[in-house]
């Protein structure tokens, strides 16, 4: 999308092209989970665990969403057209709204059947070291999702690398700047390993003790981490899908970008809007007097492809108008200075 804003001349879009551009991430935690609910599921079966059901029913969701997302953002890489002349950014939102009624309904079916085993505890199941071994290989799994999940928040992010036990802790907070499908894949990832952990508890416990209400609520608590998902990944595409402004430090750099132009002398006004994982920037820019009409053409075209040499832009629409001299934009005094 963000390519086919620029002039010049563009490779043919197949779907080969488009697959190549879709949201590495979720591929990847769509086989992995796939994988591990196929097992779970085997080793619910044969087991009785409740715990191993809700982890098996969460890892099913988890497949499913991110078949959805990966298609979705494998159609928001399309290129503008002349009926959808911004492009298709919005449609990974829509996608992913779809991945929220599937985990919403998972969730349903999970909190259900922890209230059955609440209220009708099971006896200890067999297969103790089925179900050990199928959990460890979950919390590995999806942990080695949750850290490339992670890696790709920072890279998306243009965010200082992180490693060890920085990184979490750094793709918590450059969550909000990631790709829709991104930070899908980093929260159900997150309750992914979490609740396979509180399985592995469930699952020990019941073993070795009499404390069978343990697999009920545990398999309750993981439904409700998987509304806590719905809900936050529903908030974040809802506004994505309503049309939401760029954070403050793309901004920042915009218009810092505008105003290193040597022949920019304010900015008017500026509104950068976020669609999918790219921007889109309207700027009225205030040049200095004194220009002809086809300098302050060339100026403005020189400020477009300079805004969209960022990967993360999709598009800049600049306006331009003489210094009416007063200072509209905030700058700092370095800017100030400058001019």
């Amino acid at each position: 999308m963000a390519e086919a804003n620029r002039t010049e001349i563009q490779p043919k879009e197949t779907l080969g092209s488009l697959i190549k551009k879709g949201n590495t991430s979720s591929a990847v935690a769509m086989a992995g989970n796939a994988v591990l609910a196929a097992a779970k599921g085997a080793a619910a079966a044969f087991t009785g665990s409740g715990a191993m059901f809700a982890s098996a029913m969460h890892s099913l969701a988890d497949a499913v969403n991110q078949g959805f997302v990966f298609v979705g953002s494998v159609l928001s890489e399309r290129r503008p057209s002349r009926r959808f002349p911004v492009g298709f950014g919005r449609v990974i939102n829509i996608f992913c709204m779809i991945a929220v009624i599937v985990v919403t309904i998972m969730a349903y079916e999970t909190i259900h059947e922890g209230i059955h085993l609440l209220r009708h505890p099971a006896e200890a199941s067999s297969g103790f070291w089925i179900n050990v071994g199928v959990l460890i290989l979950n919390i590995l799994v999806d942990g080695a999702i949750l850290i490339k999940a992670s890696k790709e928040i920072l890279k998306e992010a243009r965010a200082p690398k992180a490693s060890g036990f920085a990184l979490l802790p750094a793709a918590f907070k450059n969550v909000g700047r990631a790709a829709p499908p991104t930070r899908l894949v980093f929260y159900e990832d997150i309750v992914a390993v979490l609740g396979a952990f509180f399985a592995l508890v469930a699952v020990v416990v019941v073993a070795f003790t009499n404390f069978a209400l343990i697999d009920g609520l545990v398999t309750t608590l993981i439904g409700l981490l998987m509304i806590a998902v719905a809900f936050r990944v529903g908030y974040d595409n809802m506004i994505g899908l309503i049309g939401v402004s760029a954070p403050q430090d793309v901004e920042d750099g915009v218009s810092s970008t505008i105003l290193a132009d040597p022949d920019v002398r304010d900015i008017g006004s500026m509104r950068i809007i976020q669609e999918g994982r790219y921007y889109h920037v309207d700027a009225v820019v205030e040049l200095r007097t004194g220009l002809t009409l086809g300098d302050a053409d060339d100026i403005k075209l020189r400020i477009q492809k300079e805004l969209t040499t960022n990967p993360d832009i999709a598009d800049a629409a600049i306006s331009i108008v003489e210094d009416d001299g007063t200072a509209s934009w905030h700058r700092r005094e370095a800017d100030i200075e400058k001019k």
